[in-house]
Order: structure tokens, then sequence, then C-alpha cells
């Protein structure tokens, strides 16, 4: 399953890079995320992986973070994986002008096994989940 999601920013995009790009300020606009974890390469480069946990309604799920492109501000590509899920997200970054930021994000899932299930029948729900994560953190950075 691939979807694109985009928000417009009311900041310029050095301030969104900037607030966007501090792991500190996840845990701010990404509700549920309880670890944000490096273990294993450079931490913020390509080929590094961050353990993030997140309780979502007293249900604990655990992923699995690996950039894989890092050319801020441009560009910012990582994989997420879970137990049957693997998605990539592919976030772009564009100047609308002085003041304004345009965030789009490129989104592909693949699900294994009983996620596979579930996908099809809650397929309308990711666009969502993903515009309400960009939203939260567009509330955040306009208010930081």
């Amino acid at each position: 399953m691939r979807y694109e999601c985009e928000v417009i920013i009311e900041l310029p995009r050095e301030r969104v890079i900037e607030v966007f790009d501090n792991p500190d300020n996840l845990p701010k606009w990404q509700e549920g995320l309880q670890v944000f974890e490096h273990f294993e390469g450079e931490e913020g480069r390509p080929g590094a992986k961050t353990r993030m946990l997140y309780d979502m309604n007293g249900r604990e799920v655990e992923m699995i973070e690996t950039i894989v492109v890092r050319d801020l501000p441009d560009e910012f590509t990582a994989t997420y994986e879970a137990p049957g899920v693997w998605n990539l997200n592919v976030n772009h970054f564009y100047e609308d002008g002085p003041e304004k930021t345009r965030w789009v994000i490129d989104t592909e899932f693949k699900m294994k096994g009983l996620m596979m299930l579930m996908g099809v029948f809650m397929r309308g729900n990711f666009p969502k989940q993903t515009l309400q994560h960009m939203n939260d953190f567009k509330s955040f950075a306009e208010s930081a």
C-alpha cells in the first residue's frame, strides 16, 4: 500500500528542520512514544537503528527505525519495522515562501500474516494516522 500526505507549516523551513531533527522533541508530538533508544550505527546517520517503544491505548508496540537517507533540509527517509509490518517514509520539506514549509511524506507499507488482513480492513486508517502525526508535529512546531 502506498500513499502521500502533506501539510503546510507556518514556519520557515530552517526552523521546521531544527524542530524535526531534534530527537528530544519526538515525545512532544508523537503520542504514546515511551522510548527512543539508538542502538546501532552512527546516531542520526544512514544505517543508524533506533528502538522506538509506543504505548498505544495500553498495548505496547515496538518498532525499529533505520535511517536510509538524511539529506536535510531536503529529505529524511527511514524504514520502520514492527512484527508483521514494514513501513518506508520518505519525508520532503519544501519552502513555500519565506514563512511556510510544505512537508510531504510518501509512504509505503508492506504487511504479512495477521497484519496483512488488518491492513485490508483498515486501509483508510493509515493515511489518516499519518496525517494526524503530521498535524501533531505542525501544532507542536508552530507553538515551540
